[in-house]
């Protein structure tokens, strides 16, 4: 009967503090990605409140505490209040089944993989239940885009979870951390990449950030929200990012392993948090440097290079790794490795072909102008 009593109790802290030092480490994230972002553009970015800006997201945060809450009229009340809360709380959700060391996870889920999915999706309900609770053209608009793009991503993404699941034997986090004595990213190097991607295009962040294209759209599917609300969806974007890359770190870069780590477990910890910071920095990189994408090039880009690539990938894999029934770790993961290298040298010629070269001529003074050409996915335009 006490241990009954005392377990629930515990799982109710273990929560409590998982889900509060993931929320102040949000503030770090804003002030580091707003940093970083502003020396890849070359601003400064936060640099007036504390020493190099870092109470700036300090600041941010008690604005947002005190701003008026402003409801608008004819809104549906229901999907417009849980929304924000299923926004934050699909990515804790997530935090739930990832081992942090060899000695703590939060419950060894045998479906581990499965339930980041199903709690991923919560997400997608969450934008749409923005837009429809808001009652807004505006909001009701951006929410069908940004759910039309995550659906869409959500499928090479899901994909390629299939191949590190065909080398483990297992769905579990648990069993998936410990089955990579080498990590699978140089087992299935091109299914890294395509997660990587994918996952992306799933946080909504540049060059995938279409579904919330301020030019276009106000502010996207949150145009009704302030205060606290909006808060919570802000919390949720950057917090989702961060999170994206430590389930790539656990199932494609061996999660907490590393020297020691099983016998120091506090090492585990440190060696997830290098690695998810390294990977967020790829991230946060990609979304300082590069442009938006339009939207017949997303699409494009999903359903003519992404999902084909990965289910062809996820079928040779299976008929190799499985037909040859490799005796030695050492020669699947160099067969696999070289069947992933092959195949994305093939995709990437095939995108190339997709590359038309337009020769352009404008004189000086004309007002003709370049515009966006949707028959190619990407077009290359060359003035004289």
């Amino acid at each position: 009967m006490g241990e009954a009593f005392i377990t629930p109790i515990l799982y109710l802290i273990g929560a409590g503090a998982l889900g509060t030092a993931a929320l102040l480490v949000t503030l770090l994230l804003i002030w580091a990605e707003r940093k970083i972002i502003g020396r890849l553009q070359d601003r400064f970015g936060p640099n007036r409140v504390g020493p190099w800006g870092i109470f700036q997201s300090v600041a941010d945060m008690v604005k947002i505490f005190i701003k008026e809450h402003i409801i608008p009229t004819h809104i549906d009340p229901i999907p417009y209040h849980l929304a924000p809360i299923l926004a934050v709380s699909a990515v804790l959700l997530a935090l739930a089944v990832v081992p942090l060391s060899s000695t703590t996870v939060g419950t060894n889920l045998n479906v581990g993989l499965l339930f980041i999915i199903a709690v991923g999706g919560m997400g997608e309900l969450a934008v749409l239940m923005a837009g429809w609770g808001s009652n807004n053209k505006y909001a009701i608009i951006a929410a069908f885009r940004a759910t039309a793009q995550l659906i869409s991503y959500e499928l090479p993404m899901v994909i390629t979870i299939i191949i590190p699941v065909l080398l483990t034997g297992s769905m579990g986090m648990v069993d998936l951390v410990e089955a990579q004595r080498i990590p699978f990213i140089l087992a299935a190097p091109l299914a890294a990449l395509i997660f990587f991607i994918a996952s992306i295009a799933e946080n909504g962040r540049a060059p995938f950030d279409l579904a919330e294209a301020e030019s276009e759209l106000v502010a996207g599917f949150n145009t009704e929200y302030s205060g606290l609300k909006f808060g919570m969806f802000y919390v949720a974007d950057f917090l989702r990012a961060f999170t994206s890359s430590i389930i790539f770190v656990t199932i494609f870069l061996g999660g907490w392993q590393g020297p020691w780590a099983a016998q120091i477990p506090i090492l585990g910890f440190f060696y997830l948090l290098i690695k998810s910071v390294v990977v967020w920095f790829l991230g946060v990189w990609i979304r300082g440097s590069l442009p938006r994408f339009r939207i017949d090039q997303m699409i494009d880009i999903n359903w003519k290079i992404l999902t084909p690539a990965a289910l062809i990938l996820v079928l040779l894999t299976a008929l190799v790794d499985k037909g040859f029934g490799f005796s030695s770790i050492f020669l699947r993961y160099v067969v696999l490795f070289v069947l992933n290298i092959g195949l994305g040298v093939l995709f990437i010629r095939l995108a190339a072909n997709q590359v038309v070269k337009t020769e352009v001529q404008v004189e000086v003074g004309s007002r003709e102008r370049l515009v966006a050409r949707p028959e190619n996915m990407i077009t290359i335009h060359h003035q004289e």
